[in-house]
């Protein structure tokens, strides 16, 4: 099992940045992809961006392609998404998600655990 916890979200004006760190429990973090979603009002939870256990590869949503980048440092038990170019239509809760085995996906009920999420809102 692992526990995650997601810091630095708030408020940013629109073509701003911000950065995303999520702090991952026990000692196997390595064998976990790890995944970004994020879940606006009224709205489903939807995919942003993964990496899998070693870092080597990544995936993100097209609507964030070109603008996040999602990194992962296993020696501290850390994933990060590098949020720029925001937009409004960003705004959301993130939150941070892990799964067994190691190898990335998009498919957010393959995911194990999660974090409690954190506000990230961008405003015009």
């Amino acid at each position: 099992q692992v526990q995650l916890v997601e810091s630095g979200g708030g408020l940013v004006q629109a073509g701003g940045s911000l950065r995303l760190s999520c702090a991952a429990s026990g000692r196997t973090f390595s064998s976990y992809a790890m995944g970004w979603f994020r879940q606006a009002p009224g709205k489903e939870r939807e995919f942003v961006a993964t990496i899998n256990g070693s870092g080597s590869s990544t995936y993100y949503a097209d609507s964030v392609k070109g603008r996040f980048t999602i990194s992962r440092d296993n020696a501290k038990n850390t994933v990060s998404l590098q949020m720029n170019s925001l937009k409004p239509e960003d705004t959301a809760v993130y939150y941070c998600a892990a799964r067994n085995g190691g190898i990335a996906t998009m498919i957010r009920n393959t995911y194990n655990y999660w974090g409690q999420g954190t506000q990230v809102t961008v405003s015009s």
